[in-house]
């Protein structure tokens, strides 16, 4: 049996399980209440990879297929906007195909770096973006929130200062860095600091410096 018909297949079981007759507890999900398997499954898939268990991998990413098949089989009850999963597959394959003129097109890359910039500006083109801050989820956890807003504001061109309070040197590893992260953590928590509140808090001046420089420049 060749993939295409196992996918077939799966998306036939969502659909006994989530019809009528089914299985009554598929039937009683929503999207909100799914949200937090999403993110289970998600956390356990990048928990695999990171122990190179190629078994549990191949287990955890088919969770997580589960979850896009779930939803996207609820979406087709939706009386107003109902979507399948093959709307699902043709709006990413579309998407692939628009943001990579590299490869689809007769755009010149020379490094990855370029094809990262092209991605961020198509990406703000096809959205109407005007903003760094823009189309970036809020509710992530702080330390990617950060990462990410950090992230734009240098391929928008700004250039927000920031303190920094503990210098790092230029040669240092991944693995030093992660020590000076968990001790820093580990003062914090010591003096009853909540270290998700503080960052998430400083994040939120960050937003308001970007889009201070943003209306200044505008």
């Amino acid at each position: 049996m060749d993939s295409s018909s196992e996918l077939i297949r799966l998306r036939e079981v969502m659909d006994r399980l989530r019809s009528p007759g089914g299985c009554p507890w598929d039937a009683e999900q929503t999207h909100e209440s799914l949200l937090k398997y999403l993110l289970e499954e998600s956390y356990e898939y990048i928990e695999a990879v990171e122990e190179n268990d190629r078994t549990s991998m191949r287990e955890e990413l088919g969770d997580v297929l589960l979850q896009v098949y779930f939803h996207a089989r609820m979406a087709e009850e939706d009386s107003d906007e109902p979507f399948s999963i093959d709307d699902v597959a043709r709006g990413v394959a579309d998407k692939l195909i628009r943001r990579h003129p590299h490869v689809f097109g007769d755009t010149k890359v020379s490094s990855s770096e370029e094809v990262l910039e092209n991605w961020e500006a198509i990406k703000a083109a096809e959205k109407g973006r005007t903003s760094a801050t823009e189309g970036i989820p809020l509710g992530q956890p702080a330390l990617a929130l950060a990462a990410k807003l950090i992230y734009r504001a240098e391929k928008y061109g700004l250039t927000i200062p920031i303190a920094h309070p503990v210098e790092i040197s230029k040669s240092a590893t991944e693995e030093e860095l992660g020590a000076i992260l968990l001790g820093i953590i580990n003062q914090a928590q010591g003096q009853g600091l909540d270290v998700e509140s503080a960052l998430r808090s400083a994040t939120k001046q960050y937003i308001q410096a970007i889009r201070d420089s943003e209306a200044a420049s505008s």
